[in-house]
């Protein structure tokens, strides 16, 4: 039986699709680059890291998969207006934007955020999360067919999982969601669609302070309906795009 990530480059649904993906060298945001590629599309991956960014490249060449890439901090002005403004020149606009990265310090509960670990979850994870998508749109638009993604987490729907770890960083990706709702107000009628995904506790670097905390298993059990727990790998990520 063929894979699903078999099935999925035997399709090409992407084919001729060119894709942005910010944070994406290794994690959550690695496995939908590689997926979108698989796919078909021409993705353009991006990290704050030289380093990270050309290891990353190299494997998704490897793979046979077409990818570019570009150094990028997504928190920063011109970072972004780079990335985005170098993709359109060369590819004639894009039409696949996920804006994957963030920042989470580790504050602990809402109470005992302090206004300099504030400035930097809501700068990352939403300032730059809107003007990252909102810069691009005359370019998306022109494609005809367009579409955005927001990265938020569960601690964002469900803050209760979150309230003793990072108060401040699950608040942030509540924000993300109703951004996302806005956004796809005013854009679906321009043929841009613009969703919010919440993936759970993926094992990936990013999340490794909460997945290596003792309490997350008994925490996430407590909150789960069906009172289990799933514990996700960074491959099963790929079906966060399906």
């Amino acid at each position: 039986m063929a894979t699903a990530s078999e099935l999925a480059r035997q399709r090409r649904s992407l084919q001729g699709r060119v894709g942005v993906v910010t944070a994406s060298t290794n994690g959550i945001g690695f496995a939908m680059a590689q997926r979108l590629a698989v796919d078909g599309a021409h993705v353009v991956i991006s990290s704050r890291n030289q380093k990270n960014v050309d290891e990353a490249l190299a494997k998704l060449k490897s793979e046979g998969l077409s990818v570019s890439e570009m150094v990028c901090h997504a928190g920063g002005k011109e970072d972004r207006t780079r990335l985005l403004e170098k993709t359109a020149a060369e590819f004639g606009g894009f039409d696949i934007l996920i804006s994957n990265a963030a920042v989470n310090p580790g504050s602990g509960r809402l109470m005992k955020c302090t206004e300099e670990v504030w400035d930097k979850i809501f700068d990352v994870n939403v300032k730059s999360s809107f003007f990252l998508a909102k810069k691009p749109l005359p370019h998306m638009e022109k494609r005809g067919k367009a579409s955005i993604m927001f990265v938020s987490s569960v601690a964002g729907y469900l803050q209760n999982c979150a309230v003793e770890f990072f108060g401040a960083y699950a608040l942030s990706k509540t924000a993300l969601l109703g951004l996302s709702k806005l956004m796809s107000m005013e854009l679906g009628p321009r043929g841009i669609r613009v969703n919010c995904i919440f993936p759970g506790v993926i094992e990936t670097r990013f999340g490794a302070v909460i997945t290596g905390d003792k309490r997350v298993p008994k925490i996430m059990h407590d909150n789960c309906p069906l009172q289990r727990n799933t514990r996700e790998t960074k491959e099963s990520t790929y079906r966060l795009l399906y």
